[in-house]
């Protein structure tokens, strides 16, 4: 049996360093595509929700409406290509980026570390925040007011994080696959408590006066973020160069006034 010689030993580590050297640029290499094949392509697909008004919802005409969606068109507008909407839930939309299929999430996403360690982030384009709201008639100002009732929370999004996190024992989390079906649950009485964004709270109250139903305290103060599949830097940054020139347009303040009622504010980078 032959011998290793340090001669031939050294040769086979600095084969090994390059081929992993290799292996580490084809991968930055491909994790650097995004933009480029959007540009090459000239069309950009984009996860929207149709579940979440007044950030994402169907209009009388069937067609997508919203504040994200307003802002997924204005994206592509300044890229120049063309958009393919997709829509999303608060379930699917992180996978639809792992996955490739969208190449943007614009859908009420907050940031979170738990989230960062799979995808990147953009600049904050939208103000939001999640709260609890109920009746008028049932007491709530904390956390401790929640044990023996009932909190209805869309699987998946943010505020059932948060809420999982704060809720003593005691508390009926019951989740729910949609939005929609969310808020239709609280309406029918089958909770007792919504969580969830300001946004759809007052989207519900306005429908449904009869309820009563009011703010009873913040769960997350939580703009919005654009998601971006990890690693595609060259997307991220050249839409924050995008978000930055809205924002100092006055663009992301006029979109936040037409939908939300005030406009965007200052909003973190």
């Amino acid at each position: 049996m032959k011998r290793s010689t340090p001669t031939l030993n050294l040769v086979r580590l600095l084969l090994a360093a390059t081929g992993a050297l290799a292996l580490t640029f084809s991968a930055a290499g491909q994790a650097q595509t995004a933009l480029d094949d959007i540009m090459k392509n000239k069309e950009i697909k984009i996860g929207i929700p149709t579940d979440f008004p007044p950030y994402g919802f169907v209009g009388a005409d069937l067609a997508p409406k919203g504040l994200d969606v307003d802002m997924a068109n204005y994206i592509a507008g300044k890229l120049g290509v063309k958009i393919e909407l997709v829509v999303v839930t608060s379930a699917n939309r992180i996978p639809y980026l792992q996955t490739k299929k969208a190449d943007l999430v614009i859908s009420t996403l907050g940031k979170n570390p738990e989230r960062e360690k799979v995808i990147d982030f953009t600049a904050a384009y939208s103000p939001f925040f999640q709260a609890v709201f109920g009746p008028k008639n049932i007491v709530v100002k904390g956390p401790a007011d929640l044990v023996g009732k009932s909190v209805g929370v869309t699987r998946g999004a943010i505020e059932d994080m948060e809420l999982t996190k704060i809720a003593p024992s005691g508390v009926d989390i019951k989740r729910f696959e949609d939005n929609n079906v969310t808020v239709s649950a609280f309406v029918s009485g089958q909770t007792t408590l919504l969580a969830t964004g300001a946004s759809v709270a007052g989207n519900m109250m306005a429908r449904n006066p009869n309820l009563s139903a009011e703010y009873k305290f913040v769960l997350k103060d939580s703009p919005n973020f654009i998601g971006v599949a990890k690693g595609e830097d060259k997307l991220r940054l050249k839409v924050n160069e995008i978000i930055a020139v809205a924002k100092a347009a006055g663009d992301l303040d006029k979109m936040a006034q037409k939908w939300l009622g005030r406009p965007a504010g200052d909003l973190p980078n």
